[in-house]
């Protein structure tokens, strides 16, 4: 995957969800739908749930599909922040563009990331913490379609 891939990846993910932007028709019963585009490049994010959610990223290139990730994530105590986890996963890195940093903290929370293989093909864990308390924990996977 290219630079101009990733520079759209990125650019897709802070114009959707986590970057709070606006929404499309649902595409399923009760799901939420972003859809984002630029040049040659699409984005889909679709997901159902709230406390407990699975969704899906897609992206296609010159309409055919290029790269595709699965999510899913719980609530698992009280005192989660959904604002600390659009603060991460706003700060994406171009290393690792699939969730948010390997590591983050800011007001009492702390997040950690590890994700194992490269955009063709990977998966990954997140997880938040409040102090010494799990809060939210959540698995990815994904890679190249073609």
């Amino acid at each position: 995957m290219d630079d101009s891939f990733i520079d759209f990846l990125i650019a897709a993910k802070k114009a959707s969800y986590t970057g709070r932007g606006p929404q499309s028709e649902p595409s399923k019963p009760q799901s939420h739908d972003y859809r984002f585009a630029a040049g040659e490049f699409a984005y889909a994010d679709v997901y159902l749930g709230e406390d407990h959610f699975i969704g899906q990223e897609a992206v296609w290139k010159a309409g055919q599909p290029l790269w595709g990730m699965n999510y899913v994530g719980r609530v698992v105590n009280e005192g989660f922040s959904s604002e600390f986890l659009h603060e991460v996963l706003l700060l994406v890195p171009r290393d690792n563009p699939y969730r948010g940093p390997v590591s983050h903290s800011d007001g009492g929370y702390s997040y950690s990331c590890i994700v194992k293989g490269s955009l063709d093909w990977f998966y990954g864990y997140e997880r938040i913490w409040l102090g010494e308390v799990l809060v939210y924990e959540g698995a990815f996977h994904g890679g190249e379609v073609g």
